[in-house]
């Protein structure tokens, strides 16, 4: 089923799963230190490596749509992404987005998020399903709607889904570390 397809409730559940997608890949992406956060660093990176990088998210506010220099930047840096065939996503709701990165630099100052690149530090990374969902929706966006910068508003969470989201996290990392134990002891035995 393609994106022109979905109807009404459809499109709002296909809406909530990438908005899903998006917040599991930046998680995933920061872990791993395969983020960088700022119009200026995100204009070095895309200069000095822009093959490496896989998404390119554009945040702003209301407040934020007024001011003629962001906008510049994200004209140029649109074109730029455009040009190297990079993936790009508006994100309103920049105070959602700073939940999800953490919202400050290492010198505890806000951290300027209106753009936040994700990159590729390994080829497994391109397996993701949840960045592939991103990178479809983007896609998809182009092809049947014409959207060339699809827009997603990151809906606030409420206490009861971040305690639901915590448990889930928590239990996944047990998996992944009892897997990791049953494969170090099948290694073992073989060996």
């Amino acid at each position: 089923m393609t994106l022109e397809e979905f109807t009404g409730d459809q499109a709002t559940g296909r809406m909530e799963m990438v908005i899903s997608a998006l917040e599991e890949v930046l998680s995933k992406s920061l872990s791993q230190s395969s983020v960088t956060v700022g119009v200026y660093e995100a204009a070095k990176l895309l200069n000095v490596d822009p093959d490496s990088v896989v998404l390119c998210l554009l945040a702003a506010d209301e407040q934020d749509e007024q001011d003629v220099a962001l906008q510049i930047h994200f004209t140029l840096i649109q074109a730029f992404c455009c040009e190297n065939d990079i993936d790009i996503l508006r994100v309103s709701n920049v105070s959602r987005l700073a939940e999800i990165l953490g919202g400050a630099d290492a010198a505890g100052e806000p951290a300027d998020l209106h753009c936040v690149l994700v990159t590729n530090p390994h080829a497994s990374q391109w397996k993701d399903p949840a960045l592939n969902q991103v990178v479809c929706f983007c896609r998809e966006s182009r092809r049947y709607l014409d959207q060339w910068v699809p827009v997603i508003n990151l809906p606030e969470r409420d206490a009861e889904d971040l305690q639901k989201k915590w448990r889930d996290l928590r239990k996944k990392a047990k998996g992944k570390e009892a897997q990791r134990l049953r494969e170090r002891a099948t290694s073992r035995v073989v060996h």
